[in-house]
């Protein structure tokens, strides 16, 4: 049996605290509801993934997954498939169904009409516009409802949605790779490839699960890098460049915008001729001064996006943690020794004089990759919370 509790920041009193008691067949499901909703990584932002899935008599008779923002709903689509075989049925679903107008009507009326019987909800949406009034509707109508199946997994596959619904800034994920001595490149600046083939590819589909990924001025002169998800089936996160002077190359990768954006951030009067030449590529610019970690975060969550990779160098990155901008950090480690005392490493001056004012990361896990290992954790929050649980 698993356990559920709702979040006090959730605000969400009507959810019901009572353990559900749990079925191979419940775990299975919502595990289907999480596989769907991966269809959309990367498309649905500002929207959370999430899948439905609609079971009767021990068969799936519908199932479906939110594509994007504007679009229907999962238990929308699932509904359609089944038709009139979802009266008396059970509907799995990995996030809450809505209860308010938006862009499209709520998923609670539209389970209500359907006739279905049971709802089984993986975790309750920490949206205040829903946040237990779905859960709640659907009880009113009759219709049972149990909620925290495999909810670990549904918070998880959400984390970026429900950081920026709780602190209203996108998720900051810290991604390096390194030798096993701590470098990120030579001494001479050459880092292809510090990790292998395996690893590489895992960081292109990293990416096109996130809505954007932030490199500095420096990785652009060094490395020219294209940072797209190296897939024609797979989306492209918005490319972004932060530099205080844009004293940058004419012919950068990035300033390609056929087939990802580009934005650059920059302070206010920056190299006015470079500006006017990355516009007339279709480069959007963007002035903010000063320009940090900080800001850069706020402006992107104010474009409505969730999840924010930083690929950036050692410099950027110790100012983004600095700043509070990153949350979470992968770093994949290559079994290779290059040396170097002049050789640069993953994260730059922090100011921490002691061992023991290290940060420590939380809820760390580590897999292998070919012959490279990832090791994934989370920075704790300013206040001593973690983060999203």
């Amino acid at each position: 049996m698993e356990n559920f509790s709702v979040d006090a920041q959730l605000d969400a009193p009507l959810v019901s605290l009572v353990p559900p008691a749990l079925t191979p067949l419940d775990r299975a499901m919502m595990q289907r509801c999480i596989e769907l909703a991966r269809r959309a990584m990367g498309r649905t932002t500002p929207n959370p993934l999430v899948g439905a899935v609609i079971v009767r008599d021990g068969e799936i008779v519908g199932e479906g997954f939110h594509p994007g923002a504007g679009q229907p709903h999962a238990e929308v689509f699932a509904l359609s498939e089944a038709g009139e075989k979802a009266r008396g049925a059970t509907v799995y679903v990995n996030l809450e169904p809505c209860n308010h107008y938006g862009r499209t009507p709520p998923c609670s009326e539209a389970l209500i009409a359907a006739g279905v019987a049971k709802v089984v909800v993986g975790m309750v949406d920490p949206n205040p516009l829903v946040s237990g009034s779905g859960i709640e509707r659907l009880r009113k109508a009759g219709i049972e409802v149990v909620v925290g199946v495999e909810a670990e997994a549904c918070r998880q596959l959400n984390e970026a949605f429900i950081h920026r619904i709780l602190y209203q800034r996108p998720l900051g994920i810290l991604k390096y790779a390194m030798t096993l001595d701590g470098k990120i490149a030579a001494t001479s600046g050459h880092s292809t490839w510090v990790t292998g083939q395996e690893a590489r590819s895992y960081v292109h589909q990293l990416r096109s699960a996130c809505d954007a990924v932030i490199v500095g001025g420096n990785t652009v002169r060094l490395d020219n890098p294209y940072l797209t998800s190296h897939h024609p089936e797979a989306p492209n996160p918005l490319r972004v460049v932060m530099t205080r002077t844009l004293n940058l190359p004419a012919d950068a990768h990035l300033w390609h915008t056929v087939d990802a954006p580009t934005l650059v951030l920059t302070e206010i009067g920056a190299n006015p001729d470079l500006q006017q030449l990355l516009v007339n590529k279709g480069v959007e610019v963007k002035e903010i001064t000063p320009l940090t970690p900080a800001k850069a975060m706020a402006y992107l969550y104010d474009r409505q996006l969730s999840g924010v990779l930083w690929e950036c160098g050692g410099t950027l990155a110790a100012r983004a943690i600095a700043d509070g901008a990153v949350q979470k950090v992968l770093a994949f480690i290559a079994p290779k020794i290059v040396g170097g005392k002049d050789a640069p490493s993953p994260v730059g001056e922090l100011g921490l004089a002691t061992m023991t004012d290290a940060l420590t990361l939380e809820r760390v896990s580590w897999r292998q990759i070919g012959s490279d290992y990832v090791v994934e954790g989370y920075l704790p929050l300013p206040d001593g919370s973690l983060q999203v649980e």
